[in-house]
C-alpha cells in the first residue's frame, strides 16, 4: 500500500515539474534582443552641398547590447528626444548627442550609437587616458618618430631635438590640434605611440565606449578606426571633470617657446574652437576634420547652473559650420526641462562590471556547490528545477526502500517470536 502511495507521489511531482511555474506578481518579464522597436524617426537635416570624399569604411557589425548602452531609447539610427519637447534644430551632422555633464542625462540625439569616423575629436580620448599620467611641468625632448604624421596634416610645429614642457604639448594638442603633439604625448604616457593607442582603447573600454576603436593617437584616419556620438560624450564627460583639461580647453592663445640650441624662435598659437569666443558660458571642446570623417565636433557650455555637452560626427561646414551646429543644439538642450531625458551616460567601469557579473564563472576541478534559491524568490527555471525534481525523487525512493526494510525486519522478528 505504502509503495503505491510513494509511487503516486513521485508521479505527481514529475507531472508538476512539467508544468511551467506561474510568474510571481511584480517579477520582471524577460526582455528579448529581437523585440520590435518603434518606427525610426528621421533626424531634422539641413541641406548640405555634395562633396567628394573617400569611400566610407565598412563599420563593424551592430551589437544590440552596445547600441542599448545608456537606455533602449538610444538604440536607433534616427531621432530620439523626450516626448512633448520642441523639435531639435536641423543640422548637417550624420549623428549627434546632447547630454548633461553633471547628471549624465542624455537630452536627445540622432543615431547616438551609429558608427562614425572621429578625426581630431579622438584627441579627447588621448587626453582622458594620458592627462592623469603626465607631469605638466616635466620638460621632454621631441624625437623624429614623434613627427611621423601625414604630410599637410595639422601640427603645432614641434622640432626634432626641441625641448618642451608637457603642458606646452597639451596646449598644442587642444588649441592647434597638433598631430605631432599627439604622438609625443602618447609616447610619453605609454612608451611609444602604438602603446599609447593600446592604452587609449583600454580606457575606452573602461569608460563603456564600446563602439570606439583608436588606430592613431591623433585621430588621423586609419583602417578600423571608429567612434559614436554617445561614446564621445562619455569621453568628453571624463575630460571636463578634470580642472586641468578645462583650463587648457578655455585657453585662447599660448606661446610655443624658442629653441636656442636649434636656433629657432618661438611663436604664438591660437585656439581653433570658435565656441569659446562666440558662445556665452562656453567651456571649450575640440574640432576635427579629415576628408573621410568630414567635420566632427565636441563642445560644452554652462548656463543657469547646468553644464551640457554636444557631440557631432560627419557634418558639413556649409551652410553652417560645425561649432555653430553644436551651439544651436546646446541652445535647444538648455531650453528643455531639467528632468527631460531619453537615457543616460554610464559611469566609468559600469559596463565592464556588468559584463563581468553576467559572465559564467570559470570552470574549476571541484564540483561547484548547488545554487540556492533565496527564500521568497521565484523558482529557478531549466536545469536547476530539473535537478531539484531529481533530488526529490531520490528522497522518495529512499523512503520507499527504508519502508520495505522496516517491514522486512518486523516479519523477521515475528518469525523469531513464533519459533
Amino acid at each position: 500500500m505504502r509503495a503505491r502511495v510513494v509511487a503516486a507521489a513521485v508521479a505527481a511531482v514529475l507531472l508538476t515539474a512539467g508544468t511551467p511555474a506561474p510568474v510571481h506578481a511584480g517579477a520582471a518579464a524577460p526582455v528579448h534582443a529581437g523585440a520590435a522597436r518603434a518606427a525610426v524617426v528621421p533626424c531634422p537635416k539641413l541641406p548640405a552641398p555634395k562633396v567628394t570624399r573617400p569611400p566610407r569604411p565598412v563599420p563593424p557589425p551592430a551589437v544590440p547590447a552596445q547600441q542599448a548602452v545608456g537606455g533602449e531609447a538610444l538604440a536607433t539610427p534616427g531621432l530620439t528626444v523626450p516626448p512633448g519637447v520642441p523639435t531639435p534644430p536641423p543640422v548637417t551632422a550624420a549623428s549627434w548627442l546632447v547630454a548633461d555633464l553633471d547628471t549624465g542625462a542624455v537630452l536627445g540625439g540622432c543615431g547616438p550609437h551609429e558608427y562614425g569616423t572621429p578625426a581630431s575629436v579622438q584627441k579627447l580620448l588621448l587626453a582622458a587616458t594620458m592627462l592623469p599620467r603626465l607631469n605638466p611641468k616635466q620638460v621632454v625632448t621631441v624625437t623624429r618618430a614623434d613627427l611621423d604624421i601625414e604630410p599637410g596634416s595639422s601640427a603645432v610645429g614641434l622640432l626634432v631635438g626641441g625641448r618642451y614642457a608637457v603642458e606646452t604639448a597639451w596646449l598644442g594638442l587642444l588649441l592647434q590640434s597638433g598631430n605631432d603633439a599627439a604622438n609625443l604625448l602618447a609616447r610619453l604616457g605609454a612608451g611609444s605611440a602604438s602603446a599609447g593607442v593600446r592604452e587609449m582603447n583600454a580606457e575606452a573600454r573602461r569608460l563603456g565606449a564600446g563602439q570606439t576603436h583608436a588606430v592613431t593617437p591623433s585621430g588621423l584616419d586609419g583602417p578600423g578606426q571608429f567612434t559614436s556620438a554617445y561614446d564621445l560624450a562619455l569621453i568628453a564627460r571624463v575630460c571636463f571633470a578634470d580642472p586641468t583639461f578645462r583650463r587648457y580647453a578655455l585657453t585662447e592663445r599660448t606661446q610655443i617657446p624658442a629653441q636656442p640650441a636649434l636656433r629657432k624662435p618661438g611663436f604664438q598659437i591660437q585656439n581653433e574652437n570658435q565656441l569659446i569666443y562666440r558662445y556665452p558660458g562656453a567651456l571649450g571642446g575640440k574640432t576635427g576634420f579629415t576628408d573621410l570623417a568630414r567635420h566632427t565636433y565636441v563642445g560644452a557650455a554652462e548656463r543657469g547652473g547646468r553644464r551640457l555637452v554636444v557631440t557631432l560626427l560627419g557634418a558639413e561646414a556649409r551652410p553652417v559650420r560645425g561649432w555653430e551646429q553644436g551651439a544651436r543644439l546646446l541652445d535647444w538642450g538648455f531650453g528643455l526641462p531639467r528632468d527631460a531625458s531619453v537615457g543616460r551616460l554610464v559611469d566609468p567601469g559600469e559596463v565592464t562590471a556588468a559584463s563581468a557579473s553576467a559572465s559564467p564563472p570559470a570552470r574549476v576541478a571541484a564540483a561547484p556547490e548547488p545554487a540556492r534559491t533565496p527564500v521568497g524568490a521565484p523558482h529557478p527555471p531549466g536545469g536547476v528545477l530539473v535537478g531539484g525534481v531529481v533530488g526529490l525523487v531520490g528522497v522518495l525512493v529512499a523512503l520507499l526502500v527504508v519502508g520495505r526494510r522496516r517491514r522486512s525486519r518486523r516479519r523477521v522478528r515475528r518469525r523469531v517470536a513464533w519459533d
